[in-house]
């Protein structure tokens, strides 16, 4: 068995049992809200800090962060269109979920274990400009088409960005590399060992959010919101990775980086915005499903 195999095999063991954990009641749905603190707030953040510091920036890298906020506006737009003759709501449920991507619980802990620090710092700078994607206009779409929509203030979208741990931390390690200043060592070290736990934690909080009971009579809705997704998605990644003159790590990050299920973010906003939760909740388990498939095809018959 190779690595990317390997590696993909272990995390559907975690995510497993993680599911198991969920259905014999040891933990419950949730604790996943107090996990998913942990990680966005302190086991992420951490193994950013040690990603960043371990490697040398070349201004190409600054063009994912444009290429995922293009990526993100096309799919915005795109959705709006297809979903246009569609009700109020249904629109506006659908379309805030095709911009954003998991790039976080999901990508991560896979990149990590095929790539190490190389693929994390592709990733990572991709995740700066799908931060503004996920808390900017998929907010805004969401905000815009609900039922009881309410205008959408500035202040309130800079404020969830600010907000953001993970943003912020990519933020201020990039400018410190920039700058060529590094972080106390001590600093570094304890960032390390409390990122170890990122992949586990993540991978297990998949599980807890695992559900195959789905939201039924919506089939030919959720079929249309999947093939907008993916056939974008798949354009996009293959037409980068032919026709974009980059290395091949630039290349994998966007192949596989615009196949990545749908942002966390988009659960809370259903329950903001008095979306159907039931219905976002099953779109979301459905993308985690597809990527995971999506990508383990594609890394056996890309990368090498």
């Amino acid at each position: 068995m190779n690595s990317f195999n390997e590696q993909f095999l272990i995390s559907v063991i975690i995510i497993a049992i993680g599911y198991m954990l969920k259905r014999t009641e040891i933990l419950k749905e949730k604790d996943g809200e107090a996990i998913a603190r942990l990680v966005f707030n302190v086991t992420l953040p951490c193994l950013i800090i040690v990603t960043f510091s371990e490697v040398h920036f070349v201004p190409s890298l600054f063009y994912l962060v444009i290429i995922a906020i293009l990526f993100g506006f096309v799919n915005g737009v795109a959705a709006l269109w297809i979903f246009r003759h569609h009700p109020r709501n249904v629109k506006g449920m659908f379309s805030m979920m095709v911009p954003g991507l998991n790039i976080g619980l999901f990508a991560y802990p896979l990149v990590e274990g095929i790539w190490g620090v190389e693929g994390l710092k592709y990733f990572g700078m991709f995740d700066v400009g799908n931060s503004f994607i996920v808390f900017g206009l998929s907010y805004i779409i969401a905000g815009m088409f609900a039922e009881k929509s309410s205008m959408v203030e500035t202040r309130t979208i800079i404020y969830k960005l600010a907000k953001s741990i993970p943003l912020q931390t990519y933020i201020i390690m990039s400018i410190l590399n920039l700058i060529n200043w590094s972080l106390p060592t001590i600093v570094v070290d304890i960032s390390s060992v409390i990122a170890g736990a990122n992949m586990p934690l993540s991978l297990l909080l998949l599980g807890l959010y695992l559900n195959f009971t789905f939201a039924k009579g919506y089939g030919k809705l959720l079929t249309k919101y999947l093939v907008t997704k993916y056939s974008i998605a798949l354009i996009a990644g293959f037409a980068c990775f032919y026709l974009l003159p980059v290395s091949d790590m630039f290349k994998y990050t966007l192949l596989i980086g615009f196949l990545l299920p749908t942002s966390v973010s988009v659960l809370p906003y259903s329950i903001m915005f008095g979306y159907n939760q039931r219905l976002v909740g099953t779109a979301s388990n459905l993308t985690i499903m597809i990527s995971f498939i999506f990508i383990w095809l594609l890394v056996n018959l890309f990368v090498h």
